[in-house]
């Protein structure tokens, strides 16, 4: 949905972009990326208002960087 902005499910186009954000006490949609500095990375969603589908996205490819960092990459 992200690049195709189309549903894979119905194929709507009505698709709806919910910025990541990262908030306190598990408040935000993002995951821990670690460290000292309690670094997050924020996770967008892509929702289809018609069916209700949705995807998680990182955006920065810098982001998913600190990711494989943590959590490694398989």
């Amino acid at each position: 949905m992200k690049n195709t902005q189309t549903c894979p499910k119905c194929n709507s186009q009505d698709i709806m972009r919910i910025e990541g954000r990262i908030g306190g006490y598990s408040g935000g949609n993002d995951i821990p990326a670690g460290g000292f500095s309690f670094r997050t990375v924020k996770v967008t969603r892509y929702l289809c208002g018609s069916c209700g589908f949705s995807e998680e996205w990182i955006d920065a490819p810098e982001d998913l960087h600190k990711l494989k960092e943590k959590y490694g990459s398989s």
